[in-house]
């Protein structure tokens, strides 16, 4: 390339001035558009874009766009899909075809063209599909369709919970069977939207309400048949985490559409009904199945009476036969007096028994007062060494010296005690304690012959 051709207008641009200038033109073209492509290089690092490739070959043609989806875009994004029930549910992989909204701009550290997303949503029919396909594998790696939290329905229901539309189908086929089959049972109704913005919130309210009511002993919750659209409220994250909540107190019966249709909360419930009446159904087969099993048992254990009764016959009438039946008065006599024999015996055994405790008891005290005596005679004899000690002791104080009319001579501010006359020089302050109080002296003249003991014999003589 020659120098010439990068010139314009008789300039020649510096490369971060071209990019900015191609940037500034896209951004101008290209204010805002959609595009639609399937997302690849799919990538997230810690600060939380998204970055990916946008690719098209339905022409035969490879063809990508670099794409960018800025960490706080992503959350908008996903605040509105989470006010907006209609909306699929979905996290962002590779392989699946979305549609985004946004502008073409250039990022000028490596000359490359992008699109700023602003707008996301799922492409096509099976954007429903691949929402339900993700909650589905998240919320079973979670755990909430283990059978580990399963729980089977009660015996005898007395009062079942249902979380429904008040004047859909699914409240009129279950009032229907229940009317049929005349069961004495006592429903309490949460009126629910079932379809439509807000109809996830609601479902999830009712379960709540029915977890914290300890009077519910099953809860149904359901309604009729529809398109998977009609029914996207119950593949909603917050209704099978209600679901789940609620089933930790109370069986729950997912009742949804019909027996083709399966949803998220069919896999997270105790029970999957095929319909509302099935679920109904299910609750009422409960408590026949129970009656016809107790009428049975009650048949089982009348006959299983008279069996024993006549076996009992039978054996009392053999029994009667036997010699030892026919002394029995005389055998009992034998066994009473040999209880007699043995109270007796009893008795005679607790007096001794009280009669060696009350000895021991002597000797105990004995023992007592003998240590005792010990103990004062210890203390005496403790007492008499510590009055030995302390007169020991006084007799080796140096008070007791000073009485005589001794003194101490210290030096070092009365640290050290002075037992030479060599110790000290002339001109050294020292300090001299009698028995009452103290001087403070300075001495003039050092003599290390005089000795103390020669004067008092010279004073003497």
């Amino acid at each position: 390339m020659k120098t010439e051709d990068l010139i314009v207008g008789n300039r020649i641009y510096k490369v971060s001035e071209l990019t900015k200038l191609i940037r500034l033109e896209l951004e101008s073209s290209f204010p805002f558009v959609w595009v639609e492509g399937e997302i690849s290089n799919l990538r997230q690092p810690s600060s939380g874009h998204f970055y990916f490739t946008l690719k098209d070959d339905e022409a035969g043609e490879d063809a990508q766009i670099k794409a960018v989806l800025f960490r706080s875009d992503a959350f908008r994004i996903q605040t509105e899909n989470k006010r907006n029930s209609l909306l699929p549910k979905f996290e962002l992989k590779n392989g699946i075809k979305v549609i985004c909204g946004g502008r073409i701009t250039v990022y000028e550290p490596r000359g490359e063209y992008q699109l700023v997303i602003e707008k996301l949503e799922l492409r096509g029919k099976g954007a429903l599909q691949l929402a339900f396909e993700q909650l589905k594998e998240k919320l079973k790696a979670e755990g909430l369709f283990d059978e580990k939290y399963k729980k089977k329905l009660p015996l005898l229901p007395k009062t079942i919970g249902i979380v429904t539309s008040p004047t859909g189908a699914a409240i009129r086929d279950i009032l229907r069977i229940l009317e049929r089959r005349f069961c004495r049972l006592h429903l309490v109704i949460y009126p629910a939207q079932v379809q439509g913005e807000g109809a996830a919130q609601q479902i999830a309210s009712g379960l709540d309400y029915f977890s914290q009511r300890d009077d519910i002993d099953v809860v149904i919750v359901g309604r009729g048949g529809g398109s998977m659209e009609d029914l996207w409220a119950f593949n909603e994250e917050v209704v099978a985490r209600a679901i789940f909540n609620c089933m930790k107190t109370k069986p729950v019966i997912s009742a949804v559409g019909h027996e083709i249709d399966f949803t998220i909360a069919d896999f997270v419930a105790d029970i999957r009904a095929s319909t509302p009446s099935a679920a109904a159904e299910m609750v009422v087969a409960k408590e026949e199945e129970f009656r016809s099993k107790i009428d049975q048992l009650v048949a089982r254990l009348i006959q299983a009476e008279k069996y024993l009764l006549e076996v009992k016959r039978n054996r009392v009438n053999l029994l009667a036969e036997e010699y030892i039946y026919r002394h029995l008065q005389l055998r009992l006599m034998t066994l009473a007096q040999r209880v007699d024999d043995l109270k007796a015996r009893s008795a005679r055994a607790i007096l001794e028994e009280k009669r060696r405790i009350g000895e021991s008891h002597s000797q105990v005290e004995a023992q007592a007062e003998k240590l005792k005596h010990l103990v004062e005679l210890k203390m005496k004899d403790y007492e008499a060494s510590w009055e030995r000690l302390a007169s020991s002791l006084s007799n080796l104080s140096p008070l007791n010296i000073l009485k005589k009319g001794y003194t101490i001579c210290w030096k070092e501010g009365g640290l050290m005690p002075v037992m030479k006359a060599t110790e000290v020089e002339a001109g050294d302050d020292l300090i001299v304690s009698f028995y009452r109080g103290q001087i403070n002296c300075q001495v003039k003249d050092i003599d290390p012959r005089i000795k103390i003991e020669s004067r008092f014999i010279k004073e003497s003589k």
